[in-house]
């Protein structure tokens, strides 16, 4: 898997209709009109983002690989 930084991974969001409701501290939180779901990602420069915890953000938004 491609690992991006929460920056970049804020930027596929937002391509795929998600938006920005509040940035707490380091972390923005995004919200998508028809899901339940809320996104928070952490941004730390250009950190890239454990696999892991990108893993269940793509999950969670439908993001595909090819997208990133």
């Amino acid at each position: 898997m491609k690992q991006v930084s929460g920056k970049d991974f804020c930027k596929v969001l937002e391509r795929g209709g998600w938006t920005l409701r509040r940035i707490s501290g380091s972390h923005h939180v995004y919200k998508k009109a028809g899901e339940t779901v809320t996104l928070s990602v952490p941004v730390h420069g250009t950190q890239t983002l454990k696999v892991g915890l990108q893993a269940d953000l793509m999950r969670a938004a439908g993001v595909t690989e090819q997208e990133l």
